[in-house]
């Protein structure tokens, strides 16, 4: 399979080739002849087979989309976040003045610490918008082979794991929420966007994981799709000499 995905290419203008050699070798027949009948039932079932497996990586490819607007919602959560991380500290921890603000001041510092303080978590995100959706063809691409491998192995080695564990309300920055709300309902109403955003951008960077892995376990497709090509490839001279015999 790694054969095949490298050397895409090659293959190709190695099925044209072989396709042409035959169909040159053809000529020598007159129209009508049973060769050319059998060329042109070789083009009917390889086209046909092309067409089928054709169809299949475009639902591959449907598919794919999904983790490219994936990508451009795990940006935008993670900024929203961070942006709403940024002006909490700015408009209330600098100082806090209550020990209830200290301790939701304290929660945004860890929760920030867990997500932008991790190069894991930005690191994928900006791996996956490079390689995803891996769904055109490797010789139309300037990356090196090397490089779009290290890359693929870094988003593989990514485990969202670590960052599901933290929870943006435990039962200390809960009882701090509360006592805000009698206080200072505007500080306590702006937490909680704050934790939902970091709920939301935990939640979408797994959605993207799981997203990713899909289309890892099924780039078999884009392998058969270069054999449905090649086969293709290697049938169309046979259809062309067909069509050139019959004209003279």
């Amino acid at each position: 399979m790694s054969f095949i995905s490298e050397n895409q290419l090659l293959l190709l203008v190695s099925f044209f080739l072989a396709g042409a050699c035959g169909t040159a070798f053809l000529f020598r027949k007159p129209a009508g002849h049973r060769a050319w009948k059998v060329a042109d039932l070789v083009w009917v079932v390889l086209g046909g087979i092309g067409a089928i497996v054709a169809v299949v990586a475009g639902i591959y490819a449907a598919d794919s989309s999904r983790i490219d607007r994936q990508i451009d919602i795990a940006f935008a959560a993670t900024k929203a976040f961070d942006r709403d991380a940024a002006r909490f500290r700015l408009r209330f921890c600098d100082p806090a003045y209550d020990s209830d603000i200290a301790i939701l001041c304290e929660k945004v510092e860890f929760l920030s610490a867990s997500t932008a303080g991790n190069a894991q978590l930005p690191l994928f995100i900006a791996v996956t918008r490079e390689v995803a959706p891996l769904k055109g063809l490797s010789f139309l691409l300037t990356r090196s082979e090397d490089k779009m491998d290290r890359m693929i192995s870094t988003a593989n080695d990514f485990d969202p794991e670590p960052f599901l564990i933290f929870t943006s309300l435990d039962e200390k920055t809960q009882g701090a929420i509360d006592n805000l709300r009698r206080k200072v309902p505007a500080i306590a109403g702006d937490y909680l966007i704050l934790a939902r955003g970091y709920d939301d951008l935990i939640q979408q960077v797994q959605t993207l994981k799981d997203e990713w892995e899909f289309l890892q376990d099924n780039a078999h497709i884009l392998v058969l799709q270069i054999i449905a090509l090649c086969l293709v490839s290697f049938a169309a001279p046979f259809r062309l000499g067909k069509s050139l015999v019959e004209l003279r």
